[in-house]
């Protein structure tokens, strides 16, 4: 299997920590290696790692680099511009695809937390068996509770079976939704959440795009026809391809509204394998371990930090100096060295409107 792995994202609902210049992906957030890192460690064994293919844009080369030393430099695809993920997965597909036209590849974020690695590497080695069938395949994650800020799958069929895995015929992809219908699609059984994990045949997947959005599929052709003279690698020639190809896309469209709501013969695995996508500090939080009080202190030695009569709430530094917080609760309190954030966890998805407007664009 191939493998692309999307990590141009700027992560601006973990502001302060994660910032334009250092995005969450490059970061360690939970352990002694960043997201990136932990990502390709999770696909070894899957991908080799010649044949994994990094989608992020010029600003980041050389944290990629610095980071994956091992990686060959032909394979960081650098986006002139972000056009949403439905050209960024299309444009790893295409160089893949001048590589070996017959190729399955995986599509992944960076920024996502796994923790069971070798349940996703075994559903991956199983999607990769469906792809070779000619479906589009997505790993689906079993909901363990009504999440509003996801989007959902609804299944019907199974299609294939291997131990303690089955593929089924997905039936629609479904916005996030309010309170009322995540609560319903819980209990009705069949839908998981949209974790944004694919597999498929490199031919499959630029074939639908083709077909469904042929702007995008003009400029993938003519990068592919330069992608073709350099064995599916970036070069200079190929650089300067897209360089020229992509200014004619206009519009940021995401593979699944421009692709996978419309494609045909789409399977779905429903998996469970720990995993979170980190969003915003309120998801980040469940991931800590908390006291007697359900608080999660992160970053500060334990005699720098004092609570008193509060509860449910994330206290997170990277500078060491002393926090306390008195009264309070389902509160999220992040220090660092490029600003301090207070806010509900409940309103955590207020952040990204914080970091847009103090951080230079």
């Amino acid at each position: 299997m191939y493998a692309s792995i999307l990590a141009g994202g700027i992560g601006t609902r973990l502001w302060p920590l994660s910032t334009r210049q250092h995005p969450k992906q490059f970061l360690r957030l939970l352990g002694e290696r960043t997201m990136l890192q932990e990502t390709v460690d999770r696909l070894t064994g899957v991908a080799p790692l010649d044949q994994m293919y990094i989608v992020t844009f010029n600003d980041y080369r050389d944290d990629i680099r610095q980071q994956l030393p091992e990686l060959p430099a032909g394979n960081i695809i650098l986006e002139p511009a972000g056009r949403g993920t439905a050209a960024s997965i299309g444009l790893a597909a295409t160089l893949i695809a001048a590589r070996d036209p017959h190729a399955v590849m995986g599509s992944f974020h960076a920024d996502h937390s796994i923790r069971n690695d070798a349940a996703f590497r075994e559903a991956l080695r199983f999607a990769e068996g469906v792809a070779h069938q000619g479906f589009l395949v997505t790993l689906g994650i079993h909901p363990s509770y009504a999440e509003t800020g996801y989007g959902y799958i609804k299944y019907g069929e199974a299609l294939s079976h291997t131990e303690g895995l089955t593929a089924h015929h997905v039936e629609a992809f479904v916005e996030k939704p309010p309170r009322d219908t995540a609560e319903a699609y819980l209990s009705a059984g069949n839908y998981v959440w949209n974790a944004g994990i694919f597999c498929w045949r490199v031919d499959r997947i630029l074939e639908e795009i083709e077909r469904l959005m042929p702007e995008v599929s003009a400029v993938l052709r003519e990068v592919h026809a330069v992608a073709l003279t350099s064995g599916g690698r970036m070069t200079p020639a190929v650089e300067a391809a897209m360089q020229r190809a992509w200014p004619r896309l206009r519009d940021n469209v995401t593979i699944d509204v421009g692709v996978m709501e419309h494609a045909d013969r789409i399977a779905v695995i429903p998996v469970e394998v720990g995993w979170d996508d980190i969003g915003n500090w309120s998801q980040m939080a469940r991931l800590f371990p908390v006291d007697a009080a359900e608080n999660s202190i992160v970053g500060v030695a334990e005699e720098r930090h004092f609570e008193v009569r509060s509860h449910d709430n994330l206290v997170y530094s990277a500078t060491g100096r002393p926090i306390a917080i008195a009264g309070v609760s389902g509160l999220v309190v992040v220090d660092t060295p490029d600003g301090l954030l207070i806010c509900a966890k409940s309103q955590a998805h207020l952040v990204k409107e914080v970091a847009d407007n103090l951080q230079p664009s």
